[in-house]
């Protein structure tokens, strides 16, 4: 493939010095690099690929995409001020073809159980549908391969002309903010986008809250296809930022859908909590419909209703995708119900690791304790180190403050001292709260004084299979899985043993 073409479709200037140059790869890591590659060697925070320009060509790098500045001999310098966007650009026009329907989710949560939502729909409305986010690519036979919530542009890319070749129509992605300010996300066409909520999140990188939504709305400003539908959660008693977020897409011309008690096109008009979901009833097109959703919690129905209204905007037969809804599978580390104690009460595992999202996964479960029989939800989470520090003791206040007893634990410590920042997140609890530093211990702590009325919520890894010890070269990843640990707490107790 001749490199000027690549520039011509990509829009990029310069396509005369491309000469008659062929392309057999794109790469941002120089090790990975092959004659006919061309190279993305972009700054970072920790790491400037620009050191190893001069790398990358020895290795038959045929151009390079970098800053203006940046020294380059012996290979075409692709120059740009934006030179993530500029190689993004480039690569999308060599990994073709893509699926045909492709959409984006963005938010502070959700983005994850939306996506796979989304993926479950379309799949039940017969379409071959893949999903891909921090659970990895999951293709339509439920196959998942692990991941990046947003993972490099070259992979990404890869990823949907892969689908695309194995004839996958449908795609929902994540659409991160770390992804979307590095433009791991552009060059495709995405018919469709949604905004879940937002909330305080990934402030070490941002820096502020009105960064951090600015990076979000690159969904609706430079990623989704002009006109295109814009899917908004605008709940009861949604926040200014929702209202921003439509505002935002109206100022783009896109087309707002939105969902929610306030929503124009699904309305939430009652929500009713049963033993094993929740009964939505919803209006669409002048129209209202009762669902049995088969999942618990308020956020549950709000990503149900947020993906419902993807596959409807993509086209879907509405009474094929109401159907759906009542057959949606948990996602995995999502509220995912890990095992049920000895004694009766029920573990629940999710992926919550922001005030927000804790509180939302906390009072999601209320309504199932058996209050009125002594019941008590018991909390265990942590929070990660190497990451925004701020929202740690408002975690804290939003645990004790919802849930009936609360145990504070280690996330992922990274390179922080994980008893300091269990103190960081103590500082903001309350008197219910107590501190048990090893997760497995933490958790079994919690199971063992669990009552046939309570209800176990571990919080903060979901999906994740291991814990994160150190940095740099003194990283390590020590396996651990909060289901598999649970459901073995769980075992030890129910024999007697000790944990």
């Amino acid at each position: 493939m001749k490199l000027a073409d690549l520039m011509a479709r990509a829009g990029l200037d310069g396509v005369e010095a491309a000469g008659d140059l062929r392309v057999t790869g794109f790469a941002i890591d120089h090790r990975k690099i092959a004659p006919g590659t061309v190279f993305g060697a972009f700054q970072g925070a920790n790491f400037n690929a620009e050191e190893f320009i001069a790398d990358g060509i020895e290795a038959g790098a045929v151009a390079v995409v970098a800053r203006p500045e940046a020294a380059v001999e012996g290979a075409l310098h692709v120059s740009s001020e934006e030179p993530r966007r500029t190689f993004a650009l480039l690569a999308a026009q060599f990994f073709t073809p893509v699926p045909p329907h492709i959409a984006a989710i963005t938010g502070t949560n959700g983005k994850t159980s939306c996506a796979e939502m989304t993926r479950q729909i379309w799949r039940m409305c017969g379409e071959r549908a893949a999903s891909i986010g921090t659970l990895g690519v999951t293709t339509p036979d439920g196959s998942v391969s692990t991941g990046l919530t947003t993972p490099d542009i070259v992979t990404f890319l890869s990823n949907m002309s892969g689908l695309a070749r194995e004839g996958v129509t449908h795609v929902a992605y994540e659409a991160s903010s770390h992804g979307l300010s590095q433009f791991r996300n552009e060059g495709l066409p995405v018919s469709a986008a949604a905004f879940t909520n937002f909330s305080r999140d990934h402030l070490d990188y941002h820096g502020t809250m009105e960064e951090y939504f600015a990076a979000k709305m690159r969904l609706f400003g430079e990623v989704v296809d002009a006109g295109a539908p814009a899917v908004i959660w605008h709940g009861e008693g949604s926040d200014d930022w929702s209202s921003r977020a439509i505002d935002h897409a109206r100022a783009q011309d896109l087309r707002v859908l939105t969902v929610g008690e306030q929503g124009e096109f699904l309305r939430l008009s009652a929500r009713e909590a049963t033993q094993l979901g929740q009964t939505l009833t919803i209006e669409h097109d002048g129209e209202s419909y009762t669902i049995k959703l088969p999942l618990i919690g308020a956020y549950q129905a709000a990503n149900a209703l947020v993906s419902a209204a993807l596959a409807l905007a993509s086209g879907a037969d509405r009474s094929q995708v109401f159907d759906a809804i009542g057959r949606l599978q948990p996602v995995r580390g999502r509220l995912e119900r890990a095992v049920i104690t000895a004694t009766g009460a029920p573990v629940y595992v999710d992926y919550a690791h922001t005030p927000d999202a804790l509180e939302a996964a906390i009072i999601a479960l209320r309504p199932h304790v058996s209050a009125d029989r002594g019941g008590k939800l018991i909390a265990v989470f942590g929070a990660g180190g190497d990451r925004d520090t701020g929202k740690r003791a408002p975690m804290g206040e939003a645990a004790s403050k919802n849930a009936d007893l609360v145990i504070v634990t280690d996330d992922n410590p990274r390179g922080e001292d994980a008893a300091a920042i269990r103190q960081a997140v103590l500082s903001g609890a309350g008197s219910n709260t107590s501190e048990i530093g090893g997760r497995r211990e933490a958790i079994a702590s919690a199971i063992a004084q669990a009552g046939p009325n309570d209800i176990i919520l571990i919080a903060g890894k979901g999906h994740e299979e291991g814990q994160i010890i150190g940095s740099g070269d003194n990283m390590r990843v020590l396996p651990f899985n909060d289901v598999q640990v649970a459901r073995e707490c769980a075992a030890q107790f129910a024999s007697g043993g000790a944990s």
